[in-house]
């Protein structure tokens, strides 16, 4: 009885002992539930969070990017009164090389099969604001691409609005597509500045396939059109693959991706060049010739990033090296082979330009003495200043850049052999690859800006990207806050946004009403003595005639009038530019018979002479065009000043001058069928 009593004593409190674990496990498992419910809504809140924050910046985005584009069409009306002005008029406003560009198109749509497909507009709106529109439509794609690149680097919206906004108050240097709509670079860079979003996005760490085959597909489209609409493309995609080059060179890009970009590159490039009918001077581009010569030596060179400090210093030197010598090898055999000379004038530029010896080659000096093609003016940095953009960018560049030589040395070095520049917790020191490479870029598009004045919008739109990304940016303000060791994670959050915030609000206040005022003003397109020239050769000329003149204004006789040419601003094939050599004989010291000759040789019939050269006062002496051709055929310069030792006095007065006297060795071969207070247009004797 006893034994039974014992076990069933037993047996209960074994029962009661586990109902007493289990009763002690309870609150475990329901903490545990409470836990992970608390994980999981965090998680949803942060998820939602994201997506009203993406939401919210791609509202602002857009609607910046629309501003921006009625912004600059505004101004564009206001300035012209386009709306008002005859149709004459408004193509006249597209001056220079512009008038030529838009003329294509305005063949185009007057052409019979394409008025009946795809470009006839006509019943919706005029061709000409069909055009227009299109390019200012192209500015809201530029602004939403910077803001997106900031916005991408900074991981906030708010460095996308900030980048926007100083690019909107900062317009006189970031853009002049307002006043020179059809030029080139107004439809290329739009372009350009989709591609470094992508590169910026495909440079991050944590890519799934699917979205770095779709980042290379957009890569690949952008630089394609960037391409397609600019010539000089080869140019400004060499410094990319310059920067891409020197990152690659420090171990601070995955090179695989940046073998992908230079495929991409020549992949573009030759698809373009097959576009453009096998544009010779595509294939012979150093652009071509340095991605291939990288890629080449890579297959050649093995373990480029593998050993000592020393050991990589040579094996970097011995890539370098070998880099530059199989591209300059390429480059000439291409060149050689396929007889090119296309680009030979913009190398002539820049041997004269740095220094590397005087040049009397007409072409090059006419690049020399335009104000576009020499040193960014120091007034730029005052403007640039004023909206505190330049000093933020100063500031961003040096923190970055002090970040990067650290980085870079800790790549090439043995981290054993380094123990200073060891990462610790109270400074870290590190550069994210997309961040690395807006560094880059920014610097070697500045070094093309401060060398060259027309390519500062190519640099000056990228500082409002890479300022705006420093000043909200978590770990440039983290380290700075863990270096002074004032660093907490809330601190880092309060600063990174009020500063921008501030930076805003000083923006508004101060440009605001500059801005309004700007919108507010009212001007007039005014050229009567071009509108009555244009107006002349339409009612007196047949419509075969061949005319002959400057480029810029036989830009404008194309466009308005559609009489043939002799020459045109499209400088860069090697024939045209002898010809326009050529044809501007008219402007120098040589014989009536001489300049009839040259005249015929081409087929013209009808010359016109601008007083505006012929008296140019623009340029100070020795880069008046009258002067440049005075040089190129070796004969001394009008008016006070030295000359060099081997020019001889012409024996020929100025043709241009003193074809005005009617003297009986002109009037043989020219007669003089219009004149203005601008133009002098003579008709060449068809003699047998």
């Amino acid at each position: 009885m006893n034994k039974v009593t014992d076990i069933m004593t037993t047996v209960r409190q074994r029962k009661v002992g586990k109902s007493t674990e289990v009763a002690e496990d309870q609150p475990s498992e329901e903490k545990n539930v409470k836990s992970g419910g608390k994980i999981m809504s965090d998680y949803t809140g942060r998820k939602l969070w994201n997506i009203l924050s993406i939401t919210v910046g791609g509202i602002v985005a857009i609607s910046l990017g629309l501003l921006t584009s009625v912004y600059v069409a505004t101004l564009h009306e206001n300035d012209l009164w386009f709306s008002n002005i005859k149709e004459v008029e408004r193509e006249i406003s597209f001056r220079t090389e512009c008038g030529l560009y838009y003329s294509y198109y305005k063949q185009m749509i007057q052409a019979a099969s394409i008025q009946q497909g795809i470009v006839n507009c006509k019943q919706y709106l005029e061709p000409v604001y069909f055009y227009i529109y299109t390019l200012f439509g192209l500015q809201a794609v530029y602004v939403i691409a910077l803001y997106v690149t900031s916005w991408l680097l900074s991981g906030t919206w708010l460095s996308g609005l900030l980048a926007a906004c100083w690019y909107i108050t900062n317009r006189v240097d970031t853009t002049r597509v307002e006043f020179t709509i059809p030029l080139r670079e107004n439809w290329a860079l739009p372009f350009f500045a989709v591609q470094i979003a992508a590169i910026t996005y495909l440079l991050r760490t944590h890519l799934q396939p699917v979205q770095e085959r779709m980042t290379l597909m957009a890569v690949f489209v952008s630089t394609f059109l960037f391409s397609l609409t600019w010539q000089f493309n080869q140019f400004m995609m060499l410094i990319q693959a310059l920067a891409l080059f020197i990152l690659d060179c420090f171990d601070m890009l995955p090179t695989a991706k940046v073998m992908w970009l230079y495929i991409i590159q020549i992949s573009g490039l030759l698809l373009v060049c097959v576009l453009q009918f096998f544009n010779s001077m595509i294939l012979g581009s150093l652009l071509l010739s340095f991605n291939a010569s990288v890629l080449i030596t890579r297959t050649i060179q093995k373990n480029l990033k593998k050993g000592t400090l020393l050991n990589r210093l040579g094996k970097l030197i011995l890539h370098v090296l070998l880099v530059m010598w199989l591209t300059f090898l390429i480059n000439k055999l291409i060149k050689k082979i396929l007889h090119l000379e296309s680009d030979e004038h913009i190398f002539k530029f820049l041997k004269a330009k740095f220094g590397f010896g005087a040049t009397r080659d007409f072409d090059a000096n006419l690049y020399l003495c335009e104000e576009a093609f020499g040193l960014l003016p120091l007034n730029t940095f005052s403007r640039l200043s004023d909206t505190l953009l330049f000093y933020v960018y100063i500031f961003v560049l040096f923190l970055v850049t002090v970040a990067a030589v650290i980085v870079a040395f800790r790549n090439l070095s043995d981290s054993n052999q380094v123990q200073f520049l060891e990462e610790t917790e109270e400074c870290t020191v590190t550069l994210k690859p997309d961040a690395a490479y807006n560094f880059i870029h920014t610097v070697l598009f500045g070094c093309l800006a401060f060398s060259t004045m027309r390519m500062k919008y190519l640099w000056t739109s990228h500082m409002c990207v890479f300022a705006s990304f420093g000043l909200c940016s978590t770990e440039v303000w983290k380290l700075i806050l863990k270096c002074i060791h004032l660093y907490t994670p809330q601190r880092t959050h309060v600063i990174k946004y009020s500063i921008p915030i501030i930076t805003l609000l000083y923006i508004s206040y101060k440009f605001w009403p500059g801005i309004m005022d700007e919108l507010s003003e009212l001007r007039e397109f005014y050229d009567p003595d071009t509108v009555e020239l244009m107006n002349w050769i339409k009612s007196n000329t047949p419509n075969t005639a061949v005319f002959a003149g400057s480029m810029q204004l036989l830009a404008g006789v194309k466009l308005c009038t559609g009489r043939t040419l002799t020459n045109h601003p499209h400088y860069e094939d090697k024939n045209l530019r002898e010809r326009t050599k050529q044809i501007y004989q008219i402007y120098a010291k040589r014989s009536p018979e001489d300049v009839y000759r040259i005249l015929r040789s081409f087929g013209t019939d009808y010359v016109i002479l601008e007083d505006s050269i012929c008296y140019e006062r623009r340029h100070s002496r020795g880069c008046r065009l009258r002067d440049l051709l005075d040089i190129a055929n070796g004969h001394i310069m009008d008016g006070l000043g030295e000359n060099e030792p081997d020019l001889k006095p012409s024996l020929y007065p100025r043709f241009c001058e003193e074809i005005k006297k009617n003297l009986p060795s002109y009037t043989i071969h020219f007669t003089r069928v219009f004149q203005n207070k601008t133009f002098h247009v003579y008709k060449l004797a068809k003699h047998k």
